[in-house]
């Protein structure tokens, strides 16, 4: 099972399942929603997803007819996104997520709509904690 949690805490999630199709979106869409350069995104089957706290701190916005954006309306954290046509599944946003996840992302999509100022294949130092200039 994984759990998460929005930023605040006021939002409570449960996957009993598996997370499906796991992909790092570029679209102009996810950028704007997650306020990065992608979003890591991965199906779950609806009735494998719970919302174990907080389903009165959801608020939902609808960018196309059908199709739903839900976050937490105290922190605005994305938590998922659902479709009238896919009623099977959600579209979780990972970042969510406390767990460890057993499933790895099979691509990253998008990519000619990806952020001027995103290198894919950038050879950038990595570090545990802050960049040292920020010590």
């Amino acid at each position: 099972m994984y759990k998460g949690q929005c930023l605040c805490g006021k939002v409570h999630v449960a996957i009993t399942g598996t997370i499906n199709e796991i992909i790092h979106c570029h679209c102009s869409l996810c950028r704007k929603n997650s306020g990065t350069a992608y979003a890591t995104n991965g199906f779950v089957k609806t009735k494998d997803f719970i919302i174990s706290q907080g389903q009165e701190n959801l608020s939902h916005f609808s960018f196309k007819a059908g199709r739903y954006r839900h976050f937490c309306q105290t922190c605005g954290s994305p938590i998922y996104s659902s479709n009238d046509d896919d009623p099977n599944r959600i579209r979780l946003r990972l970042g969510l997520l406390d767990s460890e996840i057993n499933e790895r992302p099979i691509s990253h999509n998008f990519v000619s709509s990806k952020a001027s100022w995103d290198d894919l294949d950038a050879d950038l130092p990595r570090y545990d904690g802050f960049e040292p200039s920020r010590q």
